[in-house]
């Protein structure tokens, strides 16, 4: 069989504080997008992974090996898979590659092995995964809070178009929280976005996206601030950096804007796209 797993971009994502476990209470808002890469899994005697992008890890690392640990150890999976991954979704880009890789093993085996346990319950337990990945599973517009694990789907009637720019180089997740200063982040106000998506006030939404992580992303590799800058002086509606980047997404409901600036930035070497929301 074959299954997506779709790219995100986090609207607007706020970091709430530091815990003592180590980990960050967050509250963001999630958008899946047409981007994805695509696995094709099919029963098997034993596991085997392998890919068409020769940078991907096949080994344990990997975080399809991790979900597929999870299922065994969590929902009583006992089947092998045959899993060929190709690879569209680019790393370190604040996209959730690895994640939407994951939440797509975990859907394509619960349908491959007849799990039937609530999607929903699968996905809150995938946290130990990866903070992304009870989004990925998932697979829908929603609030995210916690560290990640708490979803609230959205219907949201908000229309715009997305690109996506991304520079060479990327920026350490690990070393974006790490570096965060929270006398000096901003917080953007995650309530009033979603009211914006829930009632189409786009204009206002344009207005109020915002992303803690910026703060330390900009230090750790200023070509993401400046990427941003250039997208604004370009003249998109909002631009943002996604995640804890390097990705920056431009917001406008003006196709053919865009579509010239994907072609600009493509042509300057970035990894540039134009895309939708899913579904």
């Amino acid at each position: 069989m074959k299954e997506d797993a779709n790219a995100k971009i986090n609207l607007s994502l706020d970091v709430i504080r530091r815990r003592t476990d180590g980990y960050h209470d967050l509250r963001m808002i999630m958008l899946p997008l047409s981007l994805h890469d695509t696995l094709h899994v099919t029963l098997s005697d034993q596991d085997m992974f392998t890919c068409d992008d020769p940078s991907v890890p096949l080994d344990e690392h990997n975080l399809i090996w991790k979900a597929l640990r999870y299922l065994r150890q969590q929902w009583g999976l006992q089947e092998h898979f045959t899993i060929h991954l190709e690879k569209r979704i680019p790393m370190e880009a604040g996209l959730a590659g690895g994640s939407a890789d994951a939440g797509a093993i975990i859907r394509a085996a619960m349908k491959l092995a007849n799990i039937q346990a609530p999607l929903e319950a699968v996905a809150q337990g995938a946290k130990q995964v990866g903070a992304d990945v009870p989004f990925c599973v998932m697979n829908q517009s929603a609030r995210v809070e916690g560290i990640g694990e708490k979803i609230t789907v959205l219907q949201d009637a908000c229309s715009f178009e997305i690109l996506l720019v991304k520079p060479a180089t990327g920026v350490s997740t690990k070393h974006a929280y790490q570096m965060l200063d929270f006398a000096q982040v901003i917080h953007p106000d995650i309530d009033a976005i979603e009211r914006c998506l829930l009632r189409d006030d786009y204009h206002s939404l344009c207005a109020l996206l915002g992303n803690t992580l910026e703060y330390s992303a900009f230090l750790l590799n200023p070509q993401v601030k400046e990427l941003k800058a250039s997208l604004i002086k370009d003249g998109v509606d909002s631009a943002l950096m996604s995640g804890s980047g390097s990705t920056v997404f431009a917001i406008d409901r003006d196709h053919q804007k865009l579509q010239r600036l994907q072609q600009y930035y493509q042509a300057q070497g970035y990894f540039s796209q134009l895309v939708q929301r899913k579904g």
